[in-house]
């Protein structure tokens, strides 16, 4: 069984930390070895930028979009490309659809930037799976905003993460095979059993 690298991706809400969990146990219970990482973050330098990206104070929409990738660029030579070469799986908290989602759909970066910085920084890498976790805004942040105190980017406007949603779907219309939209708008149970019919799918094409 070739290793796979899966990402899930969302806005704010849509319970990607609990369902992160899920699918590494889900995994691990079928005797899959994988790295759970997440962006921005996974090495020292990404999590020191996540830091500049979460914490209080504006920052340019190209400074955070070259702030992301700077992160990536380590994060794939530290942890995706080394963890994939031995054969483990990699499952990651958001990726570059996040990148054209938030910097491209909600600031407005011009997505043809996007896409020269993912050429250049990735190579040729993507995802085997990005499960696009989808619930309406209101609700994402009305469960995001119940957590008490929020980051630079939970503080955005409701027509920012709009945009954001916008985003979102549109790429998952895009790539259909690559990008599974799961409404998450449900039960707990509901979405998780959802999650699984993907995983499935794709465990099965290595039997």
């Amino acid at each position: 069984m070739r290793p796979r690298f899966i990402t899930l991706e969302g806005g704010e809400g849509v319970g990607k930390t609990t369902n992160l969990g899920f699918i590494e146990d889900y995994l691990r219970a079928r005797g899959i070895d994988l790295v759970r990482t997440r962006e921005p973050g996974g090495t020292p330098l990404g999590e020191r930028v996540r830091g500049l990206l979460l914490g209080d104070g504006e920052i340019d929409a190209q400074a955070e979009l070259l702030l992301v990738f700077a992160a990536r660029a380590q994060h794939l030579r530290d942890v995706i490309r080394p963890a994939l070469a031995v054969g483990r799986w990699v499952l990651c908290d958001r990726f570059t659809d996040a990148s054209y989602a938030y910097q491209g759909g909600g600031r407005g970066v011009p997505l043809a930037v996007i896409a020269q910085l993912e050429a250049w920084v990735q190579a040729g890498l993507q995802p085997d799976l990005t499960l696009l976790l989808d619930v309406p805004v209101e609700l994402g942040l009305a469960r995001a905003r119940r957590r008490g105190s929020m980051d630079r980017f939970e503080a955005e406007t409701d027509a920012f993460f709009q945009r954001v949603r916008a985003a979102y779907r549109e790429r998952a219309a895009q790539q259909p095979r690559r990008i599974r939209r799961v409404d998450a708008s449900g039960t707990l149970a509901e979405v998780q059993a959802r999650i699984a019919v993907h995983l499935d799918e794709l465990l099965g094409h290595d039997e």
